[in-house]
C-alpha cells in the first residue's frame, strides 16, 4: 500500500485517478444501458473529464494565446455536444484526460535537492584572536581571520595553512578516492574535512565567494539552463487547429451537412498523438527499472537518444573508489614480503587513515594470519605512524616521515616506486630499526565490467570521456586501461561543468555519469545525467535524471540503445496515429463515419499505439537492430588538463 502511495504521490493525484475510473464507468454504463439515471451517463465524463481540458484550453488562449492540443480537443467535445453525440463526447474527454495522466506520471519533476548541499556549509568557526578561541557563525568570518580547526571537523572557509600538519578528505569537492596530505602553505577548501591533526589557517575567501557556496550556485545555475522537451502534439497543435478548422468549415459549406463536420474534429482530436511519447516513455522506463535503471526524469530516456559523449567520473563510478594494496615490494634483501606486509599492518592497526585502513584490511583478506600486536603508537599527521613490533622500531608513511627519521631513500628505490606512482597508485614506505625495508602501493582498482561497459560504449556510437579530479597518472593510466580516448584530470565541480557546457555549445549532448557530491553542478548542466544509486551521495541522485540502483554499469551500453529504440517506437506510433487521422478524416468527409464510430475508430488506434508501445517493456538489444554503424574512436592521446 506504501508503494502505492508513494507511485500515485509521484505521477499524479489520487483525485485525477478516481476521475478516471468515475469516468470510464460512466462510459461503460452509456454503452450497454446500466443505471436508471435521467441523463446519459456519458455527461458524467464530459463534466469530470472534460470540464478540466476546457478550462485548461481557455485558460491557455486568454492569458498567453497559448494554442495546445487541448483547444482542438474542446472544439470537438463542444460539437459534439451541440449535436447530441454525447458518448463521443465523453469518450474523447476520457482519452485525453488518460494520455494526460500517463504524461504527469512519465514528466514528475524531481526535487533537486539542493538543500541537502546547503547543509554540508559548515555553521560555525573557531576564531583565534589575541591567544583567545571563540565559536562564531560561519557566515561572520572575515578574510585574514585565523581560524583553528580541530581533526573531524570540516573546514568553514577557504584559506591557508599557517601552522600544523594533517590529512585532508577533499572528495566533497574533487572526487579524489585518496585524502590529500597538507602542511604549512598550503590551500584547503571550504566543506572539506580534517582528518586527523589540528592545524590554524588564514581565512582568504569567506561567505559567497567560499568553494561550497560557489558548488551550490553551480547546481542551481545548471539546472536552470537544461532544456526541456516539448511535447510533440502540443508542438503542432497551432497547425492540427488550423487544418481541423479548416477542414470542418469547408466540409460544412460544400455538404451542408453538419454532422460530417463535427466528426472530422472528432476524428483529428490528438489522442493517438498524445498518448504515442508518454506510453512509449513509461514502457521504456520499466524495461530500464529491470536492468537497474531509476528514471527520474520523464523526459530522459528522450534525451539520452540524443547525446553524442558519455563522461565518466572515475572515483566510485569506473573504480570502486577504495584503496586497495596492489603491491608488496621488499628492498632491503632480507625482508620478505610476507613480512613486510605483516609488519606494515601492525603499524597501521591503530590509525585511522583510509590508507591505513586500507593496508590492515589487505592483509586480513589475503589469509597471512594475524597481525602482530605493536606498542608505543604514534600519528605523524601529515607523515605517518610509528610502532614497536615484536621488538623492532617500525614506521609506515610518505617520505616526509623518512627524512624525520634519518632513514634514507636511496636511487633504486625511488626508481622502483615512481613506477608505480606512474600508474596513478599511492607509496607507502616502511622503515624498520633506522632503514628502509621496503614499500606498500595502493591503487583504486576497476569495475571489472569497466573495460566492457566502455567498448560497447562506443560500439553504440558514443565516444566516452574521462572526467576525474585525480592527478594525470591516475587519470592516464586508467584511461590507458580501459581505451578512453580523451581524458581531463584535476578536474574541479566548476572544470566538469565548463567542459560539458562546451561540448553542448558545439551541439554535442553530453551525458554525464558521476557519484560524488562534486558531480553535482555537471549532472544537473549534462543533457542528461546519470548517479550511482548505490555508493553515490544523495545530492548526485538528487541531481541527477537517472539513477543507477545496483552500480552495474555494464547496463549502461543498454539503456543508450533502450532510449534510441524507444524514439523509434515513438516516430512509429506518430506516423501511425496521423495516417490513421487523416484516412478518418477522408472518410468523414465523405460521410462513411459518424461522431461516434470516428471516435471509436480513432480511438482504437490509440490502442494499437499502446500496444506497439508496451513491445519496449521487454526489449533487449541484438546485434542486428543497430543498421548504422558505430562512430570510429578518436585516436587517444595524452589526454589535457582541465
Amino acid at each position: 500500500m506504501e508503494r502505492l502511495e508513494a507511485f500515485l504521490e509521484w505521477g499524479g493525484t489520487k483525485k485525477d485517478i478516481t476521475l478516471l475510473v468515475i469516468g470510464g464507468i460512466a462510459l461503460l454504463c452509456s454503452i450497454f444501458g446500466w443505471g436508471n439515471l435521467p441523463f446519459d451517463p456519458a455527461w458524467i465524463a464530459i463534466v469530470l473529464c472534460g470540464i478540466p481540458i476546457i478550462l485548461e484550453a481557455v485558460i491557455g488562449l486568454v492569458t498567453a494565446f497559448d494554442i495546445k492540443a487541448d483547444v482542438l480537443v474542446s472544439m470537438a467535445l463542444i460539437a459534439s455536444v451541440c449535436i447530441g453525440e454525447d458518448f463521443a463526447a465523453g469518450e474523447v474527454a476520457f482519452i485525453m484526460q488518460l494520455g494526460a495522466l500517463l504524461e504527469d506520471l512519465t514528466v514528475a519533476k524531481a526535487r533537486a535537492g539542493i538543500e541537502k548541499l546547503v547543509h554540508l556549509t559548515p555553521r560555525t568557526a573557531r576564531v583565534v584572536s589575541g591567544g583567545t578561541e571563540r565559536v562564531i557563525p560561519a557566515e561572520e568570518v572575515q578574510v585574514g581571520d585565523r581560524i583553528r580547526v580541530l581533526p573531524g571537523e570540516t573546514v568553514p572557509v577557504d584559506g591557508v595553512i599557517r601552522s600544523g600538519q594533517t590529512s585532508i578528505d577533499q572528495a566533497v569537492m574533487t572526487g579524489e578516492s585518496l585524502p590529500v596530505d597538507k602542511g604549512e602553505g598550503d590551500e584547503v577548501s571550504s566543506g572539506t574535512v580534517n582528518q586527523f591533526g589540528a592545524f590554524e589557517m588564514e581565512a582568504t575567501k569567506v561567505g559567497e565567494d567560499s568553494s561550497i557556496q560557489r558548488m551550490i550556485r553551480l547546481v542551481q545555475s545548471a539546472d536552470a539552463g537544461k532544456a526541456k522537451i516539448v511535447n510533440l502534439a502540443d508542438r503542432w497543435a497551432t497547425w492540427i487547429v488550423v487544418i481541423a478548422l479548416a477542414s470542418a468549415g469547408l466540409t460544412w459549406l460544400i455538404t451542408e451537412e453538419i454532422i460530417r463536420a463535427v466528426t472530422i474534429l472528432v476524428v483529428f482530436c490528438p489522442c493517438a498523438l498524445v498518448l504515442a511519447t508518454p506510453t512509449a516513455i513509461m514502457a521504456a522506463i520499466g524495461n530500464a527499472t529491470r536492468h537497474g535503471f531509476l528514471v527520474r526524469e520523464g523526459d530522459a530516456l528522450e534525451r539520452l537518444a540524443r547525446v553524442a559523449k558519455v563522461t565518466f567520473d572515475k572515483t566510485g563510478t569506473l573504480t570502486f573508489g577504495t584503496p586497495q594494496v596492489v603491491a608488496v615490494v621488499p628492498l632491503d634483501g632480507a625482508t620478505g614480503k610476507e613480512t613486510l606486509y605483516a609488519q606494515a599492518a601492525c603499524a597501521e592497526a591503530l590509525s585511522e587513515h583510509p590508507l591505513g585502513k586500507a593496508v590492515v584490511r589487505g592483509f586480513r583478506e589475503a589469509g597471512l594470519g594475524e597481525i602482530p600486536t605493536g606498542e608505543d603508537f604514534q600519528m605523524l599527521p601529515g607523515r605517518g605512524v610509528q610502532v614497536k613490533c615484536q621488538g623492532r622500531q617500525v614506521a609506515a608513511g610518505n617520505p616526509k616521515l623518512l627524512a624525520q627519521l634519518g632513514i634514507d631513500l636511496p636511487a633504486g628505490a625511488q626508481a622502483a616506486a615512481e613506477q608505480w606512482l606512474q600508474e596513478g597508485c599511492t607509496v607507502i614506505y616502511c622503515g624498520v630499526d633506522g632503514g628502509l625495508a621496503g614499500f606498500l602501493a595502493l591503487s583504486d582498482t576497476l569495475r571489472p565490467q569497466a573495460a566492457q561497459t566502455i567498448r560497447r560504449t562506443r560500439e553504440a556510437g558514443v565516444e566516452p570521456v574521462l572526467l576525474t579530479g585525480d592527478n594525470a597518472n591516475a587519470a592516464q593510466h586508467i584511461a590507458g586501461q580501459l581505451g578512453i580516448p580523451e581524458m581531463k584530470w584535476n578536474c574541479l565541480p566548476e572544470d566538469k561543468l565548463n567542459y560539458i557546457d562546451a561540448c553542448q555549445g558545439k551541439d554535442q549532448p553530453v551525458c554525464m555519469i558521476g557519484d560524488g557530491i562534486n558531480d553535482a553542478p555537471a549532472l544537473k548542466k549534462a543533457f542528461v545525467g546519470i548517479a550511482m544509486g548505490g555508493v553515490g551521495s544523495d545530492i548526485a541522485v538528487d541531481a541527477a535524471d537517472i539513477a543507477l540502483v545496483n552500480d552495474d554499469i555494464q547496463e549502461l551500453p543498454h539503456l543508450l540503445r533502450l532510449a534510441r529504440r524507444m524514439m523509434f517506437t515513438i516516430k512509429c506510433n506518430l506516423t501511425f496515429s496521423m495516417t490513421l487521422n487523416f484516412v478518418a478524416i477522408v472518410l468523414a468527409i465523405l460521410g462513411i463515419l459518424n461522431p461516434v464510430v470516428g471516435a471509436l475508430v480513432h480511438n482504437a488506434g490509440s490502442v494499437v499505439v499502446i500496444v506497439n508501445a508496451a513491445f519496449l517493456l521487454n526489449w533487449k538489444y541484438k546485434p542486428h537492430d543497430d543498421k548504422a554503424p558505430a562512430q570510429p574512436a578518436p585516436a587517444a592521446g595524452e589526454g589535457e588538463a582541465a
